[in-house]
Order: C-alpha cells, then structure tokens, then sequence
C-alpha cells in the first residue's frame, strides 16, 4: 500500500485527503444512512411477506424456495458484483443500480397475484443487494483511511441494525393503521428505498480513481493474499456452523412453552429476539472501534468463541428465561463483531485494488455456510437432537476461530 505508483495498478485510494479528514465524512455518513434506509425499507417487506404470499395461497415450502433462491442469488451475485466494482472507475453508479433495483423491485411485490410472481420479485431485489453491497463496501473503505476500517464498517453495521429494528415497528404499525392491505405497505417500502438511493446518489462522495487493473474474474480470485484465503477459511468453518436466529426463536418457544404456555411462550421469544438485535445494534460500532485500536484477528477470534459459549449455554444450561436471555444476548454481542470485524480485517488483508473482489468473495463464503449450517443443524436437530445441533455449531465455531487466531500476527493495529 506504501509503493510507488505503477502501471496498471491503483494509487489514488486511500488519499491522503481521505486520511486529514478524519473517518467522519459524508461519505461514511451517506453509506450508513443508506444502509438505515434500506434495511428499513427490507425489513417492512420480510415482516410481512409470509402473510402476504399466504393470502396468495402460497405454501410454507413455497416461501422457503422464494426465500433459499434469493439469497443464493444474491451470495453468488456479490462475487461478480466485486469483480466489477475492482474494474470501475466510478462505483457509486454500481450501488446506486443495485439500491434503485432493490427499491423497484420490492414495491413490484404489491402487484403480483401468484408465489412465482413474488418469488421473481424477491429474487431480483436480492440481485440488486448482490450488486450494491461490495460496491458499498469499497466505497466505504475509499472513504476512510487503513487505521479507521473498524470504526467505519462498525458503524455502518450498527445503522444497519438501527433500520431493522425501525423496520419491525413499523411493519407492525402499518399493519395496525392499513387493515392488513399488504399491496399499501409493500409499495410504502419504496419510500425508504428512494431515500437509500439518494443518501448513496447525493451525499456520498466518490473520488476519481487513477488507474484500475483489468483482470478476469479467475485472475482476481488468484491474486487474493495467502492471508485472506486463510482468513476465508476461518469464515467458512463459521459460518458453516453459525444456525440462522430463528432457531433460537424456535428453541427458545419451546423451552418455555410447558411453563408459560404456547402463546405467551412464543411472545416471550420475540421479545428475546428483539434484545439480541438491540445488543446487535449497540455494540457494532464499539467492536470496530475496539478493531482499530487492538488486534482486529484477536478480537475477531473472540467475538467467534462467545458463539461457542453461547453454544455450551444451550448444550448444558437449564433452559429458562433468565438463561435464554444471556443466549439472546451472546448472540447479539458475537454477530456484531463478527459482521464489522470480518468487513474490516477483509479490507485490512488485501490490497485496495482488490477490495471488491475480497468483500464479494466473502460475502459467498458467509451465503454458502449460512445455507450450510442451515440444513445440516436443521437435520441434527430433528433427527438426533438440539444438543447433538448445537454441538456441532459449537465445535465449528472453535476451529473457526483457532484458524482467525493464528493471523493475529498480519492484523496488528496500526498506532
């Protein structure tokens, strides 16, 4: 990052304007304020698309295939995207493509009359997604320089988060004040949409880039530091075990439910929910801050091993609400520094003109172990046991973050 300019390669990112001004810019501040508006706009339509495809009729397997096919589209799609963004001179166009489909697409959903409809739809928001998101992340890591990587993706995760949660409230306030007319309230996702592609279009500032390689996708993947693909490793041992948290939701409704009953059960399970995903909000932003001044492979190795905690808790922990709170809480505090330290060491183990292609690459690594553990947990867990399902997880998590800790040595804060 420190040679000198050569043929071929980039070297006008970081700049040094970047660097004086401080992590605090427009641009850092117009990328989290898209996110907002966008996991906003996203978490509005999820809340309410199960209901909505069964007033069409849809089956609970017909929303797992809309659902599976989506995000499958939407890993592999990031890969292409990065390899993109690394061509570009310019990549705000590419995100702001990506936001605009997404946006477009979701408020199609309140015009389709079949599953199939609503599953092209979804796909191609989840397109989109694909699209814009390692387009983002390099615009995120331009804007800043190598030593404040932690705090800008940890925060750009807690905004994220923030638009979830406002998601939730107001899918539920929606409901309330439209009488369930779920063509109203997916077109009302629009909204937020638009202001996701005008925080990206307008406030975002993008700096030209000088000189860009122009290399096949194969050769991009190549060119990926030993350091990297070690790390990715890591990432997949994972995120191969890393349950999505609606098996917490389950698990947790039927723990409580022969003392409370099924209905208070499963209300006290969404509450739990929410808890995880304010902890989830609040310490985003802490863990890369915390990133930047320590060591971003040791902090990471931990956030790791409080999943393995949390999986010991669930192996061997009477399961009461005192308990399944901690759970709920573990779980929050893990996802945050997992999802800001991972973007954060991602930039900090490759080179700037490789950052799209490294933040595609592991955004498919995370999209084949979440579809990975996924299925297999879900197999343990109805065939043998929970314990036997949170097992695994939990071992996976500890050879995950054995290979993360052995790269602390190329992940030393910068002073």
């Amino acid at each position: 990052m420190g040679s000198s300019p050569t043929r071929g390669t980039l070297f006008s990112e970081p700049t040094e304007l970047a660097i004086k001004r401080g992590w605090i810019n427009r641009t850092v501040l117009g990328i989290g304020l898209a996110s907002l508006f966008c996991d906003l706009s996203h978490e509005t339509a999820t809340a309410v698309l199960p209901a909505f495809l069964a007033s069409l009729g849809a089956s609970a397997a017909a929303l797992g295939a809309i659902e599976g096919v989506a995000d499958a589209v939407s890993s592999f799609t990031k890969m292409g995207g990065g390899w993109l963004a690394d061509r570009l001179q310019h990549r705000k166009p590419l995100a702001v493509f990506g936001y605009a489909l997404t946006t477009i697409a979701m408020g199609a959903m309140a015009f389709v009359t079949n599953s199939w409809q609503a599953g092209v739809a979804r796909t191609l928001g989840w397109f989109g997604r694909g699209i814009r998101t390692p387009a983002r992340k390099v615009l995120l890591s331009a804007a800043v320089s190598p030593e404040h990587y932690g705090r800008a993706f940890g925060l750009e995760r807690a905004m994220d988060e923030t638009g979830g949660l406002l998601g939730a409230v107001v899918a539920w306030f929606l409901l309330q004040q439209l009488h369930w007319d779920f063509s109203r309230i997916l077109l009302w996702t629009m909204v937020p949409g638009f202001l996701a592609i005008m925080a990206i279009g307008v406030v975002v500032r993008e700096e030209k880039r000088v000189s860009v390689k122009k290399l096949s996708f194969a050769h991009s993947l190549k060119e990926l530091k030993p350091d990297f693909r070690k790390f990715l490793g890591g990432v997949a041992l994972f995120g191969a075990g890393d349950f999505s948290k609606s098996m917490l939701i389950l698990f947790a409704a039927k723990s409580l439910a022969p003392g409370m009953g099924t209905v208070k059960a499963a209300a006290a399970a969404s509450a739990l929910y929410v808890l995880h995903k304010v902890f989830y909000m609040g310490f985003s932003y802490p863990a890369g801050h915390l990133g930047d001044r320590f060591n971003k492979a040791g902090l990471l190795t931990i956030a790791y091993l409080l999943g393995a905690v949390m999986g010991l808790i669930l192996m061997f922990a009477p399961a009461n609400i005192y308990i399944l709170a901690a759970v709920f809480i573990l779980a929050g505090i893990y996802v945050a520094g997992q999802d800001a330290l991972e973007d954060a060491l991602t930039a900090q183990l490759t080179g700037i003109d490789q950052h799209g292609i490294a933040f595609g690459t592991l955004a498919a690594v995370n999209g084949v172990g979440d579809f990975v553990s996924s299925i297999i947990v879900g197999l343990l867990w109805t065939h043998v046991s929970p314990v036997a399902a949170f097992g695994y997880s939990t071992v996976l998590f500890t050879a995950g973050a054995w290979i993360v800790w052995r790269l602390r040595g190329v992940a030393k804060a910068k002073p």
